[in-house]
């Protein structure tokens, strides 16, 4: 009896202890089998130790693929305190490299972390600093790879381009609207260590940065260091309280060149002040725009056939009175009797204030809206503006003609630029953008291309001929003949805008503006140049701003290869200028016919025999009078 009872005990111990077995070995094999990825990531996870490798961040191009923002290769500091054996030591000899307070580098060495970046000190080093502080040879002090942002053309195109903080993230321009395309993402350099942080002599691990996507902009730097050299010589010349100029292919929106004064240099954006490094001047700037708004009138009358450029007249006194309202005449005593072209050649306010009238208060702000004005453009930038209108209902009768010849209202220049291009560009209004598009960096593929858009009819292709005629003949014969170039077609407008403070208008302080186009017959460049109270001139726009956009359209006709034309209209010429004249051709002609022919101009003849084979300059085109003439001889 006693050893059934004992054998019962054993069998129930054995069938126990076989049981125990079992449920270990089907733990162990689930714990093999099933979870073991998860759990050799958690051991993995205790062990293992990261060292950063920030990515490029893509690199932003003009439209011909030349580099705008770019990255240089820097070092950064980063350390392990579980391997530093004398924190004391070591943060003493980094304090002094560094140049930071000791108190300081040793509260980074001794930080209870399993990796400790210095910041910002450490960041970005120096070759020089970088090699020092390597020499030293200190265990868990590491040097890693970090990408700093470098602007190879350092003040141009600032504000288009924007900046990067520390981190290489976009703080403005197109770094901030893009920055999500432009980031890459951050890579690695991975090593094993025990619980203490000394180093196991496991295989490294290398995670590759992933660079960031590419960006091209429809920006031509070429025509932009043209204009930003304009700018300076504004700025050195006159002294501006600020200054821009923006330049836009009318027919599709793509902003060619956008500058403005004062500007700063990314690479080195912390030594400009917040306002500067933040403001977009062509696109954040608002203001009342002046006599370039009368243009909007002008193509809202053509299209309602309420003038006619021609037949229509207007007797310029010198002033025109709306509701006790005197609103004067930039000439003191008036133009006089005039056809309603030559009140646009003349900019009379009060001939615009007639326009005006006959629209009406709400057939003109219509137009105003369709053509843009009140809302911010669309385009691909941030800090924007929109602008202030006044409303239908608060729109009186002199509120109606103030806002005909461009007073009492805010707009933005980008605003204008993209509302004149839909009145020269045959009536149609185009979002104006400025990224062309997007190419992933190591097979240079396009991700996203961005084209015009179909854009909005404002007015007729007829309307939109009849104001480019109107506006070339400002230029031949009007307030914009300082943008005159001979054998090519430009048209445009001037603006002088009287500033307003605390809601009075300022005495002798002006923004003078132009805004121009060409060929005027067809045209491929519209640029506005805007100046804000310049110094030591008259203030009018055709005298200080208009020769700023024809340095800049002389510019664009060497980049661009425009054709020699002698179809435009001939300018009147002042005792003052420098005239020109019709170059005869002579060519085929005998040398005694020549010589009659080109009375007046000094005559070199170089080969031999009677025939003119070849002249220089060619006939038919305009050059100063009394020019040297090259003639080649021939039998």
């Amino acid at each position: 009896m006693f050893f059934n009872h004992i054998h019962i005990r054993m069998r129930v111990v054995f069938v126990v202890v076989v049981f125990c077995l079992v449920l270990i070995i089907g733990r162990v094999f689930y714990i093999q089998v099933f979870k073991y990825n998860k759990l050799s990531h958690l051991a993995e996870s205790l062990w293992s130790r990261e060292l950063p490798i920030t990515a490029d961040r893509g690199e932003i191009r003009d439209r011909n693929g030349k580099v705008l923002a770019t990255n240089i290769t820097t070092t950064s500091l980063v350390v392990i305190p579980n391997q530093i054996v004398n924190k004391e030591e070591v943060a003493k000899k980094l304090a002094e490299i560094l140049n930071v307070n000791y108190e300081e580098m040793y509260r980074h060495v001794s930080k209870r972390t399993s990796i400790e970046r210095v910041h910002p000190e450490g960041r970005q080093l120096s070759y020089e600093v970088a090699e020092e502080i390597n020499n030293l040879g200190y265990d868990g002090v590491y040097l890693v790879k970090e990408s700093k942002r470098y602007y190879p053309y350092g003040n141009v195109l600032s504000h288009v381009l924007g900046y990067v903080g520390i981190d290489n993230q976009g703080l403005s321009g197109i770094e901030l609207n893009y920055d999500s395309y432009l980031t890459g993402a951050s890579g690695a350099i991975k090593y094993f260590s025990d619980g203490k942080g000394n180093r196991l002599e496991l295989t490294e691990v290398y995670e590759e940065p992933q660079n960031g996507i590419n960006v091209d902009l429809t920006i031509d730097i070429d025509l932009q260091l043209a204009v930003e050299n304009e700018l300076d010589n504004v700025v050195s010349k006159y002294n501006p309280e600020q200054a821009l100029i923006l330049a836009m292919n009318p027919k599709t929106g793509e902003i060619l060149a956008m500058a403005s004064r004062p500007n700063f240099n990314p690479n080195s954006y912390q030594t400009s002040s917040v306002e500067v490094i933040n403001r977009n001047l062509p696109i954040w700037m608002t203001y009342e725009p002046g006599s370039t708004f009368k243009i909007i009138t002008l193509a809202s009358s053509l299209e309602e056939q309420t003038i006619n450029l021609f037949k229509d007249s207007y007797y310029d006194g010198g002033s025109i009175t709306v509701e006790g309202a005197r609103i004067k005449c930039w000439k003191a005593g008036g133009h006089g009797a005039e056809t309603m072209l030559q009140v646009v050649e003349n900019s009379c306010n009060p001939g615009f204030v007639v326009m005006g009238q006959k629209l009406g208060a709400e057939t003109l702000l219509n137009y105003i809206h369709n053509f843009g004005f009140g809302k911010k453009t669309g385009i691909d930038l941030n800090g924007e503006a929109s602008g202030i209108l006044f409303s239908l209902d608060k729109m009186g009768p002199v509120e109606l003609a103030t806002t005909s010849f461009g007073q009492g209202i805010s707009v933005t220049p980008i605003q204008q630029v993209r509302a004149v291009s839909a009145a020269i560009n045959g009536g149609i209004l185009h979002t104006p953008y400025i990224v062309q598009k997007m190419t992933e960096p190591e097979t240079n593929s396009v991700i996203q291309f961005n084209s015009p858009d179909s854009g909005v009819r404002v007015i007729s292709e007829e309307t939109s001929k009849m104001v480019r005629y109107a506006l070339e003949s400002v230029v031949a014969n009007g307030s914009g003949k300082n943008a005159y170039i001979e054998n090519y077609r430009v048209g445009g407008k001037t603006g002088t805008a009287q500033k307003v403070n605390n809601g009075v208008y300022m005495v002798g302080n002006y923004i003078v503006s132009f805004m121009g186009f060409m060929p005027a017959d067809d045209p491929e460049l519209v640029v506005y140049v805007a100046i804000d109270n310049p110094k030591g001139i008259t203030q009018y726009g055709g005298v200080v701003s208009a020769p700023i956009a024809k340095n800049v359209f002389k510019a664009a006709i060497d980049l661009y290869g425009y054709a020699k034309t002698n179809e435009g209209m001939p300018r009147e010429y002042t005792w003052l200028d420098t005239k020109y004249v019709m170059l005869p051709d002579v060519t085929g002609q005998t040398l005694e016919e020549a010589k009659k022919t080109l009375k007046g101009f000094q005559i070199v003849t170089s080969g031999a025999g009677d025939k003119i084979a070849y002249q220089s300059p060619e006939g038919n085109y305009y050059v100063p009078e009394g020019s040297k003439v090259s003639l080649l001889l021939s039998s």
